[in-house]
């Protein structure tokens, strides 16, 4: 068993009027929980993040680099459950880097999109120890739902949350589900002991 803390990521991303001709605005958000060591009590933080012109799949991989850039922002290295309903970042987080990588970065069948952005993602995933889960998106999965709630929010308003944040969940659970949402029990923090890292990711150039 690692000695390393255990977190679990919840992320989504989203790109208003993604594909359209123009700039299109979007955000990502990711719930962050964590247990205190001495008492156990579950700790939640916000992140979001937003640019005025980008793409659903940009900002998927931001939700990656962001928010393991803040969790490891003063040298502290964690085992980290990131859930997310983006099959990009999970594919290609345990299928699609290490063929590119083989292949010097190239992919058959021409430039792979987003590469600086893979990049970024892999260094930030590359100081922890990841283990990569997809759920499926809009089906009332409380954690799940909240991230997109962060996201959608970001790319509407433009907004940062510039780091870490005390997470309003709570309050947005019992909010929502006043005016008749079907969100789920949250999530149980996932246990250290049935950890199980993905293959460490290649290294970039």
């Amino acid at each position: 068993m690692s000695d390393r803390a255990l977190v679990a990521i919840y992320a989504d991303e989203s790109c208003l009027g993604n594909g359209q001709d123009g700039d299109n605005p979007g955000g990502a958000g990711a719930l962050v929980e964590y247990r205190v060591p001495a008492t156990g009590a579950l700790v939640r933080r916000d992140l979001w993040i937003s640019e005025r012109a980008t793409t659903n799949n940009r900002m998927a991989l931001r939700s990656v680099s962001d928010t393991l850039r803040a969790l490891g922002a003063k040298g502290a290295r964690f085992d980290v459950v990131f859930t997310t309903d983006s099959r990009y970042i999970v594919d290609g987080m345990t299928q699609w880097v290490f063929g590119w990588a083989r292949n010097g970065w190239k992919r058959k069948g021409g430039a792979i999109e987003n590469l600086e952005r893979w990049y970024e993602a892999i260094e930030a995933a590359s100081e922890h120890a990841v283990a990569w889960r997809w759920v499926k998106g809009h089906d009332g999965h409380a954690q799940n739902e909240y991230a997109n709630h962060l996201a959608t929010r970001a790319a509407a308003d433009q907004t940062h949350s510039d780091g870490l944040v005390p997470s309003a969940f709570e309050t947005w659970l019992a909010a929502t589900r006043a005016k008749g949402a079907k969100h789920g029990d949250p999530f149980p923090f996932p246990e250290a002991a049935t950890f199980r890292a993905a293959r460490a990711l290649p290294a970039v150039p």
